[in-house]
């Protein structure tokens, strides 16, 4: 080959790599069917989350594209959450002038200033959000950490679509004492300055999957024509002359509406700067004048285009052959994961200073399957002060969170999973300084007492996990309170986070807490029933035995349908949540809990009857739909083919589910976001590895772009993967062989040393499954040894 030739054809390969990822990235992905996203302004794990709130069914981040109404802009979200809506607090809301030029001429409640908003006008990329409402009124926004900029330009007079609601050239912008579950408690207040127009105040409201409320304080300050008059509103009347208001909630469901305004002298754009603390107005006001001091929403929105221009960077994929749907669903589902949880550090009461504080953690059962774990290769510092904050809130609060929102204590889902994301940052992370003994202190504490309200920190049922080994049915626990159910998921999930337990007693080389902990995480083998059988809905066998069952306090067994809340459960009465008559798994079934041995594939493929049954198995939870890929318990059952010694399988699966289920559209999500962790599996299974968390393990199936390259924050080394013989049609999604750095590699998982080393793995692809990673010495670690290859 000649020099010129070389030259020629690296710059071709160059050019063929994505240089911009923000290009490519869909804030409206999920914006409708449930998805529930955050599609507005904010920077990576910012607190501060302007877009225009709708008065949807589905609005838990504020904004759908499901034609509803936008109700107001507001400055604080949650993304892809399930549960009430989450944040929405203190909406501004424009108006181009009130009818007759009178203040009462314009709609206060929240109900009733709903208003509709042009489709072809909206516009969503990092750091901005942009819509124009009927009434001709258009809304800009970017965001700083704390401080959200609005920029309202508003229409003539004669040219508004709605003449008859705008009078006059004087517009007038409200600001709501709301959030958007309309959660507000007693006692909310707002103070208008009557010369400079500032706004201050603060309400306090109930969070969305949790216990307990929380304060929040804003500072809001206006830009543009000088203030004609201002004053506060309650209910559907308001005033110039008052500029204090203290309110109640009032008495009904939805809380008495109550807030501000100021009306402008003419028509020219009003920017709204809104400054954000849980700790004090004050706060909130000498944070925005330090974050945007000038009012500029180009250049705050260019900054924030910077910083996320230098998050998404370091994962870079070729582009040949890969159409922009393809880069869109990637890079969309990549951003996603870095939009919660939120970073709190030095606006609230609970920690001193600059402790590190990081919330909207919804919940650690979704994000410690994938997106945690992305985020320790991707943005690793990050991870690393996420840990610290959890850390702090076990300082503070006395435990590690399992699920935390607007400093409030979360619902447990299941077992205590902080304990997995802690022990896969300690396999990982070798670039920190956090502290491993408090980190294992605050894990044991998890495992070994019981808290008295259970509904929101620890475990419950210790006294019966450590004398059956397992959590019973219909439990008797006289010194911890929750819900009694959930007995298999909680079950299965202890014995998971005692394993990853051990993995720290480990590595800190406490030996017989290590031994201890890897005893008690084989505990899932208690409530196994080899004669359990499993009938389809229509009465038909499905031709397999052995599953999960529940058991009670005198060891005999109790019975719940395998199929129970599965995907294909034709009840709709069916109950598998935090209810008190709920069922003995946890937003799943039986079915698809079976496989929920992550530690231990060795010893359930054993119990299942050895690696062929095994895959029959799992091709059958995924054949008739039993499980649903719009929940998080089934991400790992798509790749868990690796541990049969049947990688080929987990690519066929993943290249099924990702064009099938997850789609570059408003609605294209399968289920909500939770907060990034279907964007991290979107993400994850695009790249070809997928981790089994709280385990140094990623199983490798092949990218879905010709090469990929991945810059480890720590190291900043670049790990490579290669596609030879990559397809654009995806015929060749096989590996045949593969090499790591040049030499041999048979394995069909890797660790994460190859992101901080920088390795090479090349893998030759053809169209049919081939011998690669599929002898015992290939298969992934676990608990057991494999038997029956």
């Amino acid at each position: 080959m000649s020099r010129i030739w070389s030259i020629a054809l690296l710059a071709q390969v160059g050019s063929a790599q994505v240089t911009d990822p923000l290009q490519y990235v869909d804030q409206l992905i999920g914006s409708a069917n449930g998805g529930n996203v955050f599609s507005g302004a904010t920077l990576p794990y910012g607190m501060a989350k302007a877009v225009a709130d709708t008065n949807s069914s589905s609005n838990q981040g504020g904004f759908t594209t499901d034609d509803s109404f936008v109700t107001g802009f507001s400055s604080m979200h949650d993304s892809g959450t399930g549960g009430n809506p989450s944040l929405g607090d203190f909406a501004l809301f424009p108006y181009a002038g009130c009818v007759n030029d009178t203040i009462d001429g314009c709609v206060f409640p929240k109900l009733d200033r709903a208003t509709p908003f042009l489709n072809s006008s909206l516009e969503a990329s990092p750091g901005y959000f942009s819509l124009t409402m009927q009434s001709g009124v258009n809304a800009a926004m970017t965001t700083a950490q704390h401080t959200s900029l609005f920029r309202f330009t508003f229409p003539s007079i004669a040219a508004a679509p709605y003449s008859n609601i705008s009078t006059s050239n004087s517009p007038l912008i409200l600001l709501d004492l709301t959030d958007l579950a309309d959660s507000r408690q007693d006692n909310a207040s707002i103070s208008v300055d009557a010369d400079t127009g500032r706004m201050t105040g603060s309400a306090r409201f109930l969070p969305s999957f949790g216990s307990g409320n929380y304060a929040t304080y804003f500072c809001a300050d206006f830009s543009g024509a000088a203030i004609r008059d201002n004053g506060i509103f309650v209910n559907s009347r308001a005033s110039a002359d008052v500029k204090d208001l203290n309110i109640s909630r009032g008495i009904n469901s939805r809380p008495l509406p109550g807030g501000a305004w100021a009306r402008f002298e003419d028509s020219s754009p009003i920017i709204v700067r809104m400054g954000l603390s849980f700790l004090s107005a004050e706060q909130a006001c000498s944070i925005a004048e330090s974050e945007i001091p000038s009012f500029d929403l180009d250049a705050t929105h260019a900054a924030a285009v910077t910083m996320w221009r230098k998050k998404l960077s370091p994962i870079s994929v070729s582009t040949v052959g890969v159409n922009n749907s393809a880069l869109t669903n990637f890079y969309s589902g990549i951003y996603r994961t870095m939009v919660n949880p939120q970073n709190y550090t030095g606006v609230n009461p609970l920690v001193s200073g600059d402790e590190i504080w990081f919330d909207s953690f919804y919940c650690l059962w979704d994000s410690f399957r994938s997106q945690i774990p992305f985020l320790t290769i991707l943005d690793t510092y990050a991870v690393v002060d996420m840990i610290k904050g959890m850390l702090n809130i076990y300082k503070y609060q006395g435990w590690l969170p399992d699920c935390h929102m607007s400093l409030c204590k979360g619902y447990t889902q299941g077992g205590s999973n902080a304990d997995n994301i802690i022990a896969d940052a300690f396999l990982k992370i070798n670039v920190s300084d956090i502290d491993w003994n408090t980190a294992y202190e605050a894990a044991v504490k998890d495992a070994e007492e019981e808290p008295y309200d259970w509904c929101c920190e620890g475990r419950g049922g210790l006294d019966s996990w450590k004398t059956l080994d397992y959590i019973p049915a219909q439990d008797f626990d006289y010194k911890g309170f929750g819900t009694m159910t959930r007995s298999i998921s909680r079950t299965l999930e202890y014995s998971y986070n005692d394993f990853c337990i051990s993995q720290i007693s480990s590595g800190l080389n406490y030996q017989t807490d290590k031994e201890h902990y890897r005893q008690t995480s084989t505990n899932w083998l208690n409530l196994f029933r080899a004669d359990q059988a499993s009938y389809l809905p229509n009465g038909t066998n499905t031709g397999y035995t052995g599953f999960f069952q529940p058991r009670f306090l005198n060891q005999t067994w109790g019975s719940q349908d395998p199929l129970h809340c599965s995907n294909i459960d034709p009840d709709p009465n069916s109950i598998c949540s935090l209810q008190n008559n709920a069922a003995e798994t946890f937003e799943s079934s039986i079915w698809e809990y079976s496989f929920f041995v992550p530690h231990d594939q060795a010893r359930l493929i054993t119990t299942f009857g050895g690696p062929r049954e095994f895959v029959r198995r799992l091709d059958y939870l995924h054949d008739q739909q039993i499980t649903y890929i719009g929940n998080e318990p089934a991400f790992l059952t798509v790749f868990q083919y690796h541990y049969a010694g049947r990688p080929a399988l987990s690519a066929k699966r993943s290249h099924a589910y990702i064009p099938q289920s997850f789609q570059p559209t408003p609605g294209g999500l399968p289920g909500n976001d939770d907060s990034g962790a279907m964007g991290s599996f979107v993400a994850f299974s695009m790249l070809g590895l997928f981790p089994n968390p709280g385990q140094d393990v990623y199983l490798v199936t092949p990218p879905y772009f010709e090469s990929v390259n991945i810059t480890s924050p720590g190291t900043g080394r670049v790990a490579r993967i290669r596609n030879v013989g990559f397809d654009a049609e995806y015929q060749s999604i096989f590996i045949q062989r593969a090499t790591l750095d040049g030499q041999p590699y048979t394995k069909n998982w890797i660790d994460h040393s190859f992101f901080t080393e920088g390795k090479e793995l090349l893998l030759y692809l053809g169209r049919n499954e081939s011998s690669w990673g599929t002898q015992v010495a290939d298969l992934p670690p676990s608990l057991s040894p494999y038997a029956g290859f």
